[in-house]
């Protein structure tokens, strides 16, 4: 394959432009059927929605520890005989893309439960194994390893309960209090690209 800048930059608007939208598929469909089935096992919606919100970000940080794992070892690999004409780092990035199977997604899923497992902001419910979501995860951490191929990578913001409310960065829920300042806590992170914004989260917001 001819390698150019043009078209590398193409392909990495066009796979940004997939990302993007499956992250917002992933919230508005996977997010919720995680949602009617962490409610067979809790009757409080706060904690699933809490639970949801720190398997998003859990799944965020294993593909991200996966990937700088096996970006080193491919740079280690192509180094040895690498000529050109793409920069190595380059040439890094469109092999991971083009062997993604590389990646076991099913690792990172396990690391992310055990995660969750040891988690002291989860009110941990008697009799949940938090694999029955595991669905979800499975899918937050595939896209998450994606979008580090991208140039410049996507990633997430990490929310603080009672943190001050953006209007830049999140959505108010519907039962949202909208005259608080303050969050109470999060539902979905906001997806950002070189510290901006691409997409808004949702949060809680509460007196």
């Amino acid at each position: 394959r001819t390698w150019s800048p043009a078209r590398s930059r193409r392909v990495n608007a066009s796979r940004r432009a997939c990302l993007v939208a499956r992250f917002g598929y992933i919230n508005a469909r996977e997010r919720l059927d995680a949602e009617t089935l962490l409610r067979t096992y809790i009757s409080d919606m706060e904690t699933v929605q809490r639970i949801i919100y720190i398997a998003a970000v859990e799944s965020f940080h294993a593909a991200k520890m996966a990937f700088w794992k096996l970006k080193r070892r491919v740079r280690a690999t192509l180094a040895l005989d690498h000529t050109g004409p793409e920069s190595l780092e380059d040439a890094v990035l469109d092999y991971i893309v083009l062997h993604n199977d590389l990646y076991n997604v099913h690792v990172s899923v396990h690391e992310v439960i055990c995660c969750m497992n040891m988690n002291p902001k989860i009110p941990f419910p008697p009799g949940v194994d938090f694999i029955v979501i595991r669905n979800l995860i499975q899918e937050l951490c595939s896209v998450a390893f994606s979008m580090q191929t991208l140039d410049p990578p996507l990633d997430i913001a990490v929310g603080i309960d009672g943190e001050l409310f953006s209007a830049t960065k999140y959505y108010r829920s519907f039962d949202s209090d909208f005259t608080a300042n303050f969050v109470a806590y999060h539902l979905w992170p906001a997806l950002m690209e070189n510290g901006v914004v691409i997409v808004k989260g949702e949060v809680v917001t509460k007196r």
